[in-house]
């Protein structure tokens, strides 16, 4: 999208609470009828690409019909032509196929003798996507969060939408993506989920275990975890970011004072948000921004996804505190063209599956963080007019199988921490967890573990698995201002494993 096409309302969202895969979307030219090929942009190769077309509701055989759409990255060498590495994307809400060069790169070592599978999941990227409508007269510089009124702005998506929000579930989807695999001729997939795509992967290894040889868990959400948790897991990083600065004695030097801050910035945007007079990121030209509370703690959470903007920070809360926000709007201008979510399929996922599935307890605790009590009030108001039937409490079981099962986690993630894997294995017999101590969202990404995940394919065991190349892998120190000077080089720290036999 330009600038000027962002969806104002749904931007606010975005930021508060799309989980979780933030890599480049880049545009596929669709599949059609005619055609078994086509190409992507980032990727040289010519693709296998079609659809197959299914019913929206399975129990409405005469109704609505929406087509599934996948491409193929052909194996160089197909040693293995009944097989299939299956990535799926995150979000909930983003398109596997647009995501195909950023799968591929990492994904090389597979590639050389399986084919990488994607699909783009129901109300995402090319199947009967369910997009809200984009309000084009907000410019992002501008939109002040606290003039939206949640309910009617999703009153005016379920207006915009052809179709029945309410079949476009995990669920729903985990259907099409076996009527794919059978499509297609696959005897066995190595499935990869990132993020909400482990959800989806777990769902696969609970109702279509034959059909799977290996499954990767990257940044795992437990199916006995609700979403929401994620303010928590926010919270936890901000807390190791100031802490790791702290403990380092030239940034705790040059940042004497991180903690206050922040929150006094926050603070202080809450009262009222700040207008500035800057140059436009984009364009160089003068203009106006105004930052408010939601802005500053939505830069904030998505720096803390990638290692390369984590480094940033300290000196752009530091620079706040000062009442200088061009570090923030550096970073802001990073994703203030917005994230490739489908809102609509992202609604229908969460007010399905997660919003009814807060505990007690997690509901007191997100109460004391902003974050997370600001996303579960917007929520609430999405989810209570947004059509849904919410899962019953099988949904919510531990994944039980022997299915050999890699769980990455990074030990920085600000979205799906550490202990979120450990509770997802709890019933698995064949898994091994790897914390990548420098990473933060998705690992394979980040470091050697798209290795670790070739090795799981090509040897089909978690046996000889070995996470030391995560030890080895260099963290990166924080930086001193604006010209990128980076004032240190933090200790190298062992990767931590566990194996399912090794649980309490």
């Amino acid at each position: 999208m330009t600038i000027s096409q962002r969806p104002a309302f749904w931007g606010k969202i975005i930021a508060l609470i799309a989980a979780v895969f933030s890599a480049t979307a880049l545009l596929a030219k669709p599949a059609s009828e005619e055609s078994d090929h086509c190409y992507i942009e980032g990727l040289s190769d010519r693709l296998r690409c079609g659809y197959i077309i299914v019913n929206e509701n399975p129990n409405e055989p005469n109704g609505q019909k929406i087509n599934i759409h996948y491409a193929v990255i052909p194996a160089v060498k197909n040693i293995y032509p009944n097989q299939a590495f299956l990535a799926i994307a995150g979000g909930p809400g983003q398109s596997a196929i647009d995501n195909a060069p950023l799968f591929n790169n990492t994904f090389a070592r597979i590639r050389e003798t399986r084919d990488i599978l994607l699909i783009d999941q129901r109300g995402t990227g090319r199947s009967n996507i369910l997009k809200c409508p984009e309000d084009k007269s907000v410019s992002p510089l501008l939109m002040n969060e606290g003039n939206f009124d949640t309910i009617a702005e999703t009153n005016k998506c379920l207006a915009a939408i052809d179709g029945d929000v309410t079949q476009y579930t995990s669920t729903a989807a985990l259907k099409d993506f076996e009527a794919v695999r059978i499509s297609l001729g696959y005897d066995k997939l190595h499935i990869y989920g990132i993020s909400y795509g482990t959800r989806m992967a777990q769902l696969y290894m609970r109702e279509y275990a034959e059909a799977i040889a290996t499954v990767t868990l990257d940044g795992v959400v437990p199916m006995q975890q609700s979403v929401l948790a994620i303010g928590l897991a926010i919270d936890r990083a901000v807390d190791l970011l100031i802490s790791e600065c702290e403990n380092l004695s030239r940034c705790q030097q040059q940042f004497p004072s991180l903690r206050k801050a922040l929150a006094t910035t926050e603070v202080e945007l809450m009262l009222s948000p700040v207008k500035a007079q800057i140059f436009h990121p984009m364009t160089g030209q003068p203009t106006e921004f105004l930052l408010t509370h939601d802005k500053f703690l939505s830069v904030i959470r998505l720096a803390l996804y990638s290692p390369t903007t984590r480094v940033l920070l300290p000196y752009a809360i530091h620079q706040a505190g000062e009442k200088n926000y061009q570090a923030v709007l550096g970073l802001y201008s990073l994703t203030m063209e917005g994230i490739d979510i489908a809102m609509g399929m992202h609604a229908s996922v969460v007010c399905s599956e997660d919003i009814h599935r807060l505990s007690t307890d997690l509901s007191t605790e997100l109460e004391t963080s902003y974050m997370g009590r600001t996303m579960f009030t917007e929520l609430s108001k999405v989810c209570s007019v947004w059509p849904s039937t919410k899962v019953d409490e099988t949904f919510s079981a531990p994944i039980s199988n022997n299915i050999p099962t890699l769980l990455l986690s990074g030990e920085l993630d600000p979205a799906t921490p550490p202990d979120w894997a450990i509770l997802a294995m709890a019933d698995m017999k064949n898994a091994t967890h790897l914390v990548a101590p420098h990473a933060a969202h998705g690992v394979a990404m980040q470091s050697c573990a798209n290795r670790l995940v070739a090795q799981l394919v090509d040897e089909g065991s978690t046996a000889e698995l070995d996470g030391d190349c995560l030890k080895e892998e260099r963290p990166r120190g924080f930086y001193l201002n604006a010209n990128g000077v980076d004032i240190f080089t933090p200790p190298i720290e062992p990767p931590l494993q566990t194996n399912s036999e090794e649980q309490l």
